[in-house]
């Protein structure tokens, strides 16, 4: 699912929620495990700031969710002062929540000399990998392999 919740720059949802469905399909991943969310610059300034420590916006940042897998996946029940937990695996897996500045991503598509629809299906992709495991600060250079195999793969090298 794609939320656009920003006016500030004109976006093909439908074209990008049809990349987002290819990508989920060639990572077996289920269409109800990624939520984008395009929004302003300030409300990703404010994230960066938040939960990275930078003082700027950014084109994409990933929030992995914190719950575990649905096999693992406790639901807690409140009750008479006691805390019942019970082990489902009825909720599919949700990977997380993926935020992407448009504007940001138009002046990153500038500056690299990208289109910009093809842009933000490279932030998109990007998002997928993180929420997936993926860090490319910390590993070495697996999640660029990946990206770029898959960059090839759709079109987008």
């Amino acid at each position: 699912m794609i939320l656009n919740q920003q006016r500030q720059v004109k976006v093909s949802i439908s074209s990008l929620e049809k990349f987002s469905a290819k990508v989920r399909r060639i990572l077996r991943i289920p269409a109800s495990a990624v939520t984008v969310c395009l929004v302003t610059n300030a409300e990703i300034a404010k994230w960066n700031r938040l939960y990275r420590g930078k003082n700027r916006p950014t084109d994409v940042l990933s929030f992995t969710t914190d719950e575990p897998s649905s096999k693992q996946r406790v639901r807690k029940l409140h009750g008479k002062g006691a805390t019942v937990a019970l082990r489902t695996t009825s909720t599919p897996d949700y990977l997380g929540d993926i935020a992407i500045a448009p504007a940001v991503a138009r002046q990153n598509a500038h500056r690299l000399g990208r289109d910009f629809d093809a842009e933000m299906r490279i932030l998109i992709l990007h998002g997928i990998l993180h929420l997936m495991g993926y860090d490319h600060e910390a590993d070495q250079g697996q999640m660029d392999r990946r990206e770029m195999s898959l960059r090839r793969r759709l079109g987008l090298a």
